[in-house]
């Protein structure tokens, strides 16, 4: 699959919107102390239009909780590998601006970062002058690709599990890291939904070529023979759930594109949802996005 065609967000806002409070305890510990997981409520995504362009700009996950006790909010926001925007970190500042001056209540910031290459990120914000500092805004910043993914393969954290495919690793290493992904899993036993919903994570950013298959096979051979049975029975199902998924997304894709172009030639929207068997409100949103 091409990146193009990767709903990144969608990825990653299901796999930490399901395992919340393993990602945070995972990569923020002393932050996860002050949380009450226990007391989680995923707000609707935040859309704000940059008023100097007219473009839009999402928050991806905001979290209302408590922090130490006090009500207040995390903005969860992921940088794609395919992005390469500059100025990430005044754009963080005005998506927690923003957010500040509807809600005004504590609001800790993390930026996660999920490029194909590593790269050297701010995690901070400032302005003033030499004679007085008017701003300095910090913020949490998660760095897939400079994590070595061999310091997480011991840990029986799902999130660990998933993002071993975005961490940092040689080509060479593509194999071993798909097996120990999946002996992670044997270890999990986390209902099915949960346990494809990984999978389907993992290999979205970690698909092995036919050479690296049969590699991979090779190294299943060499477990346990009830470990490897285990494996094959997990991967199994969620590749066949992945067929049938992929074909309907196909046909999805296939119809939004439909309603594009005919939106862009001019087609009357009752018509298209008629035709299309789209509802209208999905019709009047792909209309937003033709008309911008």
């Amino acid at each position: 699959m091409s990146d193009d065609h990767i709903n990144h967000d969608r990825l990653f806002k299901e796999l930490i919107t399901n395992f919340f409070a393993e990602f945070m305890e995972l990569f923020f510990p002393a932050a996860a102390q002050s949380i009450d997981l226990g007391n989680v409520k995923f707000l609707q995504q935040e859309i704000y239009t940059d008023i100097t362009d007219g473009s839009r700009h999402e928050v991806d996950i905001l979290v209302e909780t408590k922090l130490k006790d006090q009500p207040g909010l995390i903005l969860i926001h992921v940088e794609p590998q395919s992005y390469e925007q500059k100025n990430f970190n005044e754009r963080m500042f005005i998506y927690y601006s923003r957010l500040y001056e509807k809600y005004r209540r504590n609001i800790m910031p993390v930026a996660i970062f999920s490029y194909d290459k590593i790269r050297d990120e701010p995690d901070h914000f400032k302005m003033g002058f030499d004679f007085l500092n008017v701003l300095s805004f910090f913020f949490y910043k998660l760095e897939l690709k400079k994590l070595n993914w061999r310091e997480y393969i011991y840990s029986d954290n799902p999130a660990a599990a998933a993002l071993l495919s975005k961490m940092g690793f040689s080509p060479e290493e593509r194999v071993q890291v798909k097996l120990e992904f999946t002996r992670m899993l044997t270890r999990l036993e986390l209902d099915p939904a949960r346990m494809e919903l990984l999978g389907s994570f993992f290999e979205t950013y970690l698909r092995l070529n036919n050479k690296e298959e049969e590699q991979y096979q090779k190294e299943l051979e060499k477990l346990d023979p009830k470990e490897a049975k285990v494996i094959m029975q997990i991967t199994t199902s969620w590749h066949e759930k992945g067929k049938a998924e992929g074909k309907a997304e196909g046909k999805a894709e296939s119809k939004i594109e439909t309603t594009k172009k005919a939106l862009k030639e001019g087609l009357a929207i009752d018509v298209i949802v008629k035709i299309t068997g789209l509802s209208k409100e999905t019709v009047q949103e792909l209309k937003k996005e033709v008309d911008n």
